[in-house]
């Protein structure tokens, strides 16, 4: 029987089904990404190293130290009392726009082989990033306890506008995914309650992927950090694969509760040990080895991830990446055997 490509394997793990092999989300010199995730053009490249502004007018920065990340200006927060929103926030006035030829664009800008790449699109629905861009973490995690009831109102005027792009995504770009991508947690702790998650943002996420998972369309999930507690309710709206997985997170128990139902995309992190640059190779593969008998059994699993450092210049950080990303592809075509 013939290998599966790299794209129709990940695409098995994207609708909640075996793999024939783990897929290893890795950059490969001259091979083509199993998956690409884009904004569509509607929404600006403010995310963009350059930075900018997004629909809303929220102005981002980016920095050498952050590596670039954009993130919305400090001390620039174009809303400062929730309650007088409605005198602030106007929805962005996307008339104009030719749809048609924004998705062919996108489309040829970030799938160079359609064959071995999908093609995954964000709708504009991280209504926390949004909201918090607008206000703050301070004033904003503020105002979700204090003035609950003007938050969600405010996140129901700017749902319209997901929702909107969202639709216009799904009928022109006619995606092979579906990205969400809306970080609502520290590297500890989420950014509020399970409850309060519950209550202002998981019904207004599902009006988005309701649209989504009419279309039998898989749905990707980014929340970084310790994350966890949000999971459940998002698979219950349709999420199938959730990034970056980091390992603050019960991965392990995530993996037994869910298995296929939610597959784990990322999961690995190899921190640099306290003699560090003097390292074995052999202790090193032992930790990818180690993340694949905790995480791939039953499928559900997409390995990725690397030193954590900033510094990916420094040659020994090169040269442990390429024993993880080694190992990981050597794991990958044996774990289903």
């Amino acid at each position: 029987m013939a290998k599966l490509s790299q794209k129709e394997n990940f695409m098995l793990v994207a609708r909640r089904q075996q793999p024939e092999y783990v897929p290893v989300n890795a950059f490969v010199p001259g091979r083509a990404p199993f998956m690409t995730m884009a904004d569509p053009a509607v929404i600006g490249t403010f995310r963009s190293k350059e930075g900018g502004y997004d629909p809303w007018g929220v102005h981002f920065v980016t920095n050498e130290e952050t590596g670039f990340a954009a993130i919305p200006e400090p001390g620039n927060f174009i809303l400062k009392d929730v309650r007088k929103w409605r005198d602030v926030i106007h929805k962005p006035d996307f008339s104009g726009f030719d749809w048609e030829k924004a998705a062919r664009e996108d489309r040829e800008k970030y799938v160079k082989d359609p064959t071995q790449t999908m093609f995954t699109i964000s709708g504009f629905g991280d209504l926390f990033q949004q909201f918090i861009g607008m206000m703050g973490f301070t004033e904003g995690l503020c105002a979700l306890y204090e003035e609950t009831d003007e938050v969600a109102e405010l996140l129901d005027y700017m749902l319209d506008v997901a929702k909107y792009v969202t639709k216009n995504v799904l009928d022109y770009y006619k995606p092979e995914g579906y990205y969400l991508l809306d970080d609502s947690a520290s590297k500890l702790a989420p950014f509020m309650s399970p409850d309060l998650f519950k209550e202002l943002f998981v019904p207004r996420y599902k009006q988005i992927l309701d649209m989504v998972v009419e279309r039998d369309i898989p749905i990707f999930y980014h929340n970084c950090g310790r994350c966890e507690d949000f999971l459940e309710p998002m698979v219950e709206i349709g999420v199938a694969v959730w990034d970056p997985a980091q390992v603050q997170n019960d991965l392990k128990g995530i993996h037994q509760k869910f298995g296929c139902k939610l597959a784990i995309n990322g999961g690995y992190e190899y921190q640099k040990p306290p003699e560090w640059p003097n390292v074995k190779e052999e202790d090193v593969r032992k930790t990818v080895y180690d993340k694949f008998m905790d995480l791939a059994p039953g499928g559900g699993f997409i390995f990725s991830g690397m030193v954590q450092t900033l510094d990916r210049t420094d040659p020994m950080v090169q040269t442990v990446n390429g024993w993880i990303r080694d190992e990981a592809f050597r794991l990958s075509e044996i774990v289903y055997k």
